[in-house]
């Protein structure tokens, strides 16, 4: 019978287990045990089961260090082409964002530059991207389309998401964003662009299998609440849950009508109100919180923390990395301006990067420590949990496992 390569027992840890509905779950010397992938044993030093007591072949001693559930990035726009670095320095010497784009830019610039890469192009761009954020603990990504804004260009975004989580070993949920903005050629017609995704792109995706959830942009700038209840009811036909870009710029009801879907996720919720945080809490949709995205358009209005608190809505955090609005490159980060800009604990910011956001995805396997889920794993060199939204960068991860096998 074959070696499991995962089969290894880490011990001396502090365990940030996050196994309970509030507080860190912390076990103090700690041991873990791994077995096919998944955590077979959780608990405390004293309490081994003598099966493992004198177990000395793949022990692996942490030294006190912390050992957390690997962090999740429930949104990103990880796959594009070309840069708009351009646009950056052209904003902060005053040109307007309209200006940008009548001249070209914007996302019609990344479009245009998405349409002509290859599949492989879309990989190689992207792996240096994705990389970063595996060094800095993340063992899960979301990974949307809405570059391409045709059907094949959009398929061949989302083929290129799933290469990158076969290549780095991780895992990686797609989401279909055709819905993301109106397209240069179908300029004054958006219910026409509208019929278009519901009609072709989606089957397109679905036959192909090759989305995990359907998201949309419900704002003036992007479509409105009947145009994305449209994509919302194919994608329900088609068998597909939703999330949705919501109430980012003003409050058009999107986190409600994302949670009337029954919708894993609104993301953003800036402007959300108290109707549709009570709809988000009774639907058990979890409130997606970009903070790198609020610092990059210097934004002044906040998600509304304390209401979604007292609601009882779950907030995850996330990169929301893209080449126009939020080039964020590091989860923690993400967890550390969740704590600055929106007042977030650093529990609130932890749970928000593992348990809730793997709700967010829709996953059940992962995101805490606990006996029968997936082993991915993250090892920290800090004494404890608050500083992963303590530090403004430094040092990134001293491990990372995805299934029980090291990705760095």
């Amino acid at each position: 019978m074959s070696r499991d390569p995962t089969d290894r027992l880490f011990r001396n840890a502090r365990l940030v287990t996050l196994a309970d509905a509030a507080g860190y779950g912390l076990i103090e010397d700690g041991v873990l045990h791994v077995r096919e992938g998944r955590i077979a044993w959780v608990g405390r030093a004293a309490d081994l089961p003598e099966t493992l007591r004198g177990r000395s072949e793949d022990v692996e001693d942490l030294g006190g260090a912390l050992l957390t559930p690997g962090l999740i990035d429930c949104h990103t726009h990880l796959v594009f082409a070309g840069e708009r670095i351009g646009e950056f320095e052209q904003r902060l010497t005053g040109v307007d964002y309209q200006t940008i784009a009548r001249n070209g830019g914007g996302i019609a610039a990344t479009v245009r530059a998405t349409r002509a890469a290859g599949e492989d192009a879309l990989v190689a761009a992207a792996l240096p991207r994705a990389r970063a954020l595996v060094a800095d603990g993340v063992t899960t990504l979301e990974i949307k389309s809405g570059y391409g804004l045709d059907t094949a260009s959009e398929l061949r975004m989302l083929r290129a998401a799933r290469r990158l989580g076969a290549t780095l070993g991780v895992g990686v949920r797609t989401t279909f964003l055709g819905a993301h903005a109106l397209p240069p050629d179908y300029a004054g017609r958006a219910d026409a662009y509208i019929d278009l995704v519901c009609d072709e792109m989606l089957p397109a995706v679905a036959d192909a299998g090759l989305a995990d959830a359907v998201d949309a942009f419900c704002e003036g700038i992007g479509f409105d609440p009947a145009q994305t209840r449209r994509v919302f009811e194919r994608a329900r036909a088609l068998g597909l849950p939703v999330k949705l870009h919501a109430d980012q710029l003003s409050d058009l009801g999107g986190a409600a009508l994302s949670a009337g879907f029954g919708g894993l996720s609104a993301d953003h919720v800036e402007y959300t109100g108290a109707d549709g945080a009570r709809a988000m809490a009774a639907a058990g949709t979890v409130a997606v919180l970009l903070p790198g995205a609020f610092v990059c358009l210097r934004e002044e209005r906040r998600p509304p923390v304390d209401l979604f608190r007292r609601e009882g809505v779950a907030m995850a955090v996330a990169t929301d990395c893209n080449p126009g609005t939020s080039p964020l490159l590091s989860l923690r980060l993400a967890m550390a301006l969740a704590c600055a800009q929106f007042r977030l604990t650093p529990e609130e910011a932890l749970r928000g990067a593992t348990v809730n956001a793997a709700r967010a995805l829709g996953l059940d396997d992962r995101g805490r420590l606990a006996p029968g889920l997936r082993a991915d794993l993250a090892v920290w060199d800090a004494a404890q949990p608050a500083e992963l939204s303590y530090w403004l960068g430094g040092p990134c991860a001293r491990a990372v496992y995805a299934g029980g096998r090291r990705l760095r």
